[in-house]
Order: C-alpha cells, then sequence, then structure tokens
C-alpha cells in the first residue's frame, strides 16, 4: 500500500498536534495551572495517528490514562480536551472527569478510564453490540504493556475470539508499567503472543514508524470488519515523560534506566519528515497554523466557567 501525499500530510498534522497540545499541557502542570494528573503521551505520537487513519468516524476506540493522543487523533475537540484538564463546563466530560476521563462518543472516543485495562471488556462490549446489528463497525482498545498482567484482558481475548468480534487490541508498549521495566515484570519479551493461546494472531510493529502502524492497523482492522475476529498488535515505543507529570525520564520520583536519549533519536515526527522530504513534499506551514489553533482552543477554555457547586451531587449513584 502506498500513501498518497496528502495522507502523510495529514499524519504529520496529526502528530505535531498531539505533541504540542502536551507540550502546552506540561507547561500548564508545571506552572501548577493544572492541577489533575496528566500523563503525558509524548514520543508515541505515531501510534494514534497511524492507528486511528485506519478507522472510519463510526468506529470506536477506547483509551486508559495516557489517552490524549487516542482523543486528538479519533477527532475530539481540542478545546474540549483543554477545558476537561483545567476542570470547566464546557469540557469534554463536563469538567468533571480531567484529563483521564475523555468522552467524544459523535468522533468515536466512547470513554476513557484511568483503572488499568477497564476499557478493554468495554470495548469487547461494543464490538458485542455490532455484530449482533450487524453493523459494519470495529472497536479498537488501546492499552499499556501493564494490562496484559491484568485477568480480566485474557478474559476479554478468549470471549473476542469465541465469538469472532470485531475488535483489534493495541498495545503500545513503552517498556515500563509506571516505574517498572518490563524485564522485572516479565521472563520473556513477547507481548505480541499474548493471545496466541486464544487463537488471537498478533503482530509486533514499530510504534514509532507513522506508516508501519497504519498499515498493521489497517489489516486488523479490515480483518474485524469482515468477520475474521480480533488480532493484537504490540507497537514498541517509549515514553518521553514520567509515569505522570511534566519530568522527563523520570517516573514517579524513580530515574530510569537511561533509555531517552537512545529513544530521542527515533522521534516519530522527524521520521515522518523525512518520509515528506522523500516524496518531494513541500508542506504548508503546519507549526504555526497549529500554535494558533492551540491559542484559541486555550484561551476560549480558560474563559469558560466553572462547574456550578449546586451539581457536584450530579451523576452520583447513592445507596
Amino acid at each position: 500500500m502506498n500513501q498518497d501525499n496528502d495522507w502523510w500530510l495529514a499524519r504529520w498534522r496529526v502528530m505535531l498536534l498531539i505533541r504540542r497540545v502536551e507540550e502546552a499541557i506540561a507547561c500548564m502542570v508545571e506552572t501548577g495551572e493544572v492541577r489533575c494528573p496528566c500523563h503525558l503521551y509524548i514520543g508515541q505520537e505515531a501510534i494514534a495517528a497511524g492507528a486511528c487513519a485506519a478507522l472510519r468516524r463510526e468506529d470506536s476506540v477506547w483509551g486508559g490514562h495516557r489517552s490524549h493522543g487516542h482523543y486528538l487523533a479519533k477527532g475530539g475537540s481540542l478545546e474540549g480536551l483543554f477545558a476537561e484538564i483545567l476542570g470547566k463546563t464546557t469540557g469534554c466530560s463536563g469538567g468533571r472527569g480531567g484529563s483521564m476521563h475523555l468522552f467524544a462518543p459523535e468522533e468515536g472516543v466512547l470513554g476513557t478510564v484511568p483503572i488499568v485495562a477497564a476499557t478493554v471488556p468495554l470495548a469487547a462490549g461494543a464490538a458485542l453490540a455490532y455484530k449482533l446489528r450487524g453493523e459494519k463497525r470495529v472497536a479498537l482498545a488501546f492499552f499499556g504493556d501493564g494490562t496484559l498482567e491484568e485477568g480480566h484482558v485474557h478474559e476479554t481475548f478468549n470471549l473476542a475470539a469465541l465469538y469472532q468480534l470485531p475488535l483489534v487490541f493495541l498495545c503500545e508498549n513503552n517498556l515500563y508499567a509506571s516505574h517498572l521495566h518490563w524485564t522485572e515484570r516479565r521472563l520473556a519479551d513477547n507481548l505480541h503472543e499474548a493471545g496466541a493461546f486464544h487463537s488471537i494472531p498478533g503482530q509486533r510493529v514499530d510504534g514509532n514508524d507513522v506508516e508501519a502502524v497504519f498499515l498493521a492497523a489497517s489489516d486488523a482492522v479490515e480483518r474485524a470488519r469482515e468477520g475474521g475476529g480480533p488480532s493484537l498488535l504490540e507497537c514498541r515505543t517509549f515514553r518521553w515523560r514520567g509515569h505522570v507529570g511534566a519530568s522527563f525520564d523520570v517516573d514517579v520520583g524513580c530515574q530510569r534506566r537511561g533509555e531517552l536519549d537512545e529513544w530521542l533519536s527515533k522521534d516519530p515526527l522527524p521520521r515522518c519528515e523525512a518520509a515528506l522530504a522523500a516524496r518531494g513534499i513541500s508542506g504548508p506551514d503546519a507549526e504555526t497554523a497549529i500554535e494558533q489553533e492551540i491559542a484559541r482552543a486555550l484561551d476560549a477554555a480558560r474563559r469558560a466557567p466553572e462547574p456550578a457547586a449546586d451539581r457536584v451531587l450530579e451523576h452520583i449513584c447513592a445507596h
């Protein structure tokens, strides 16, 4: 499959948007303007940009605590994201959820949840609904490498395979679950084989290569859409910032193993820009346009009203 110039420009813009938005959020975390926990996606942009390009608008994505990139790549409102992180009423979840509870049903973002692996069975539920209704829709679950150590994920694998659900499992393996390297948690480097026991095919992909992610995701999505059942993709990448917060290469106060320099050289943005240059594409000044878009959205979010105090008990279930 050979992508055209418009495809490359669009993927570059999506990755650049995610990077600049994340940098803006990092600055607000550091100044104290943002007070909710923020898990940043910087360094992993090619996965969201590539995978979401393989989906239709009516397809759904399901994320976790590090999902700003998924939300933006699927078309979520930029102002809605900023307002949610700032706790404003115009936020995508009404200012009640913060960074880790993102919602844009009109774009197929049906929920992100901070509990590890919580949305994996929800994605299976959506896929089951699509199949029962005879809809040509696909659900895609984004999750980290630590998720594969949760029992209900393997139960979901089994159910999805048994009923041949239109579902793609996408593991963003950034080598660390919070501050623990995979070698401290696993004997073998074989996450792409995690579905084999359940007869789910798996593939390892360079998660910093947006075209490689797109091609693998496209095959998995097409297989699911045509009744072939679920697939598992392991996209190998690295997050530049700590598990939570804006600090580089530090996880909850623990220094990582010094891999950051190696992974900085694998930055997905310059790799995409090199692909553009190799095709003789002279793109528009996307950086300026994106910075202006971010500035407008952030200004609107900052001016938005705070939630009224008398609404604090809405959506609360009392027994």
